[in-house]
């Protein structure tokens, strides 16, 4: 854990009380909870206020992905994510049934979980996917913030905010005491949700629209097991003629806890009256989709909340910044939300900590918006394409044309007819379900993120794919992708590539015939006053490639280099040892951190 100064000296200003800090986040969902995370562990003073007197009330956001939980390794709290959630093995049989007693329409293997699959997820990170619903995420997140400096109060709304060129000055209010009080930071992050104050304080440019859509959540708890345990999943389709779930009788069970903790979705036109459900309703739409009807069921919550289809074009304005469903608001379709999240926050937060302690000038924070909205727009894409793909599936059920419940069911059964129409069904409901692998098992939207700006040094777009782009993770460390995955070590211990590129420092990576590029990394070091680890892997070194994977991922030469950023992302490579390593990685290093001057040996 870093060594802090807490950053709360305070100041009077007539007439008020003015509290001091370097960074002040507005939010404690994942992404400010996160960004909070990771500012502390770099030893940056940061304040983070939430209107909310605790975290989440609702399990909300609950998958969490390959690139979440790789980076919740590299701030050191996997482990406490992965005590409190439902593993991987658990998630992936998803079901779509007439209710979860009654018949199967279908099942997909979902998140990586069949074996074609698996190995892809299995070689592509260190880490495994889990499910941990936000109302346990969060709670982990603020408190090792917290221990670590993070100077967190509750109940402390965000009125407004003034930018200069030397900071923020921040507006808020006590809501326990009625109190106002101003909090002086260099960088304001908003980090406060889909109908975010900050971002529309700092008119960011939005595409898309808002509430386009309703849904509506019951919380329960029911002991399921004897329901779902042979068939383990997080998300249970339910497709019901005659239930008032939805205008097609469509709902989700989705798993909170296995197997006793559940809520149900459901969607309503969003232009009329909205739903209300009392306990009784509510018990009642819980045992047809269940299909028990003597279920014994606690009701433990109704909300309402809209689907969203817009993003920012823009996610910084000076000094202000804003990260999460901020700057993307799309529905839960793909599991993107929370991810997306904590991904933004650890973008941005180590260039903040860069320009804060003098390493990099103020033209890395840009890069932030050229790096990160382009991923706000491809995922608002693909979350809202995800769920129009459901209506593949209701027009080969027949059930989309359908005017009554009889006619429903009858196109339903039509898929078990020994007759042609029967065939073309049956044939029509397997490309569907094909389809909801793009939903599901879209590792390469989790993974494949590439980022061009000027903290990279381009050698071009990213890799050519192989096979469909969405789907399919492909390593590469063409500068601007992430730092592939593979196991390396020594006799008695093994790392990922991950492990040896910590967020607190520029790491190079080279082999025995690069070993020039470790003196290069010393003189880098002391020149710009940035930590360039060198990992030199090879037999005989600290690192071996203990499988060979990282001499085939690596595409470079053994004498060549591949640097990494804080951040995992791959800032420049050379391909092959030049005639002065010192001044090409120092070059490297100037750009990537945006610096005005090369500074010079």
């Amino acid at each position: 854990m870093v060594a802090f100064d807490d950053g709360m000296a305070d100041t009077a200003l007539p007439g008020e009380h003015q509290i001091d800090t370097d960074v002040l986040i507005v939010g404690s969902g994942p992404a400010g909870a996160s960004a909070a995370l990771f500012l502390s562990t770099l030893g940056i003073a940061n304040i983070m206020i939430t209107k909310y007197r605790w975290t989440a009330n609702t399990p909300r956001a609950h998958i969490t992905n390959q690139r979440t939980m790789e980076i919740l390794r590299d701030v050191g709290v996997e482990e406490q994510v992965l005590v409190e959630a439902t593993p991987h093995e658990l998630m992936g049989d998803t079901v779509f049934c007439t209710s979860i007693a009654g018949e199967e329409l279908g099942r997909v293997l979902t998140w990586g979980t069949h074996p074609a699959r698996h190995g892809d997820y299995v070689l592509a990170s260190p880490s495994l996917n889990c499910d941990i619903p936000q109302t346990y995420l969060e709670p982990i997140l603020v408190k090792n913030a917290t221990m670590r400096g993070t100077q967190t109060r509750f109940s402390t709304e965000y009125l407004s905010h003034t930018q200069d060129a030397d900071g923020v000055t921040v507006r808020v209010l006590d809501r326990f005491s009625g109190t106002e009080t101003t909090i002086r930071a260099k960088y304001l992050i908003g980090a406060d949700g889909a109908r975010s104050r900050v971002a529309d304080d700092i008119d960011l440019p939005m595409e898309g629209r808002m509430d386009i859509a309703g849904s509506m959540n019951i919380t329960f708890t029911a002991d399921m097991a004897a329901f779902v345990g042979h068939r383990p999943s997080v998300l249970y389709w339910v497709i019901q003629p005659g239930s008032n779930v939805g205008g097609i009788g469509a709902g989700l069970v989705r798993m909170v806890r296995p197997w006793n903790e559940w809520l149900i979705v459901w969607g309503y036109d969003i232009a009329g009256e909205p739903p209300s459900v009392d306990e009784a309703e509510a018990v009642r739409i819980v045992r047809n989709l269940v299909g028990d009807p003597d279920l014994e069921v606690q009701i433990t919550g109704t909300s309402l909340w809209g689907n969203n289809e817009q993003y920012a074009t823009r996610l910084q304005s000076g000094r202000v910044f804003c990260v999460g469903d901020a700057v993307h608001r799309h529905p839960p379709s793909n599991g993107l939300g929370s991810n997306t999240s904590i991904q933004d926050s650890y973008n941005l937060a180590w260039k903040i900590a860069a320009v804060l302690r003098g390493d990099a000038g103020s033209g890395l924070l840009e890069t932030y918006t050229a790096e990160r909205a382009p991923v706000a727009e491809q995922i608002v894409r693909r979350a809202n394409k995800s769920g129009r793909e459901f209506v593949q599936l209701f027009d080969a059920l027949g059930v989309t044309g359908a005017t009554t419940e009889a006619e429903m069911i009858e196109q339903m059964e039509e898929r078990k007819a020994n007759t042609p129409a029967g065939a073309r069904k049956r044939a029509a409901i397997a490309a569907a379900m094909d389809i909801k692998n793009y939903e599901f098992n879209a590792h390469g939207v989790e993974l494949g993120q590439f980022y061009v700006s000027d903290a990279v040094v381009s050698a071009g777009p990213a890799a050519e794919p192989v096979r469909d782009a969405e789907l399919y993770y492909q390593a590469s460390t063409v500068p601007g992708s992430r730092l592939p995955h593979v196991w390396v070590g020594d006799t008695t211990h093994r790392y990922s590539t991950h492990d040896l590129a910590p967020c607190t420092q520029f790491t190079l990576f080279t082999g025995i015939a690069g070993d020039d590029w470790a003196a290069a990394a010393d003189a880098v070091s002391q020149q710009l006053g940035v930590t360039v680890r060198t990992v030199v892997i090879g037999p005989g070194r600290e690192i071996t490639d203990l499988y060979f994977d990282w001499a085939a991922v690596r595409e470079v030469d053994e004498s060549g280099a591949v640097l990494v950023r804080p951040d995992k992302h791959i800032a420049w490579r050379a391909m092959d040892l030049p005639t002065d390593p010192t001044g090409a990685l120092r070059d490297a290093m100037t750009a990537v951190l945006c610096q005005p001057v090369s500074v010079t040996a």
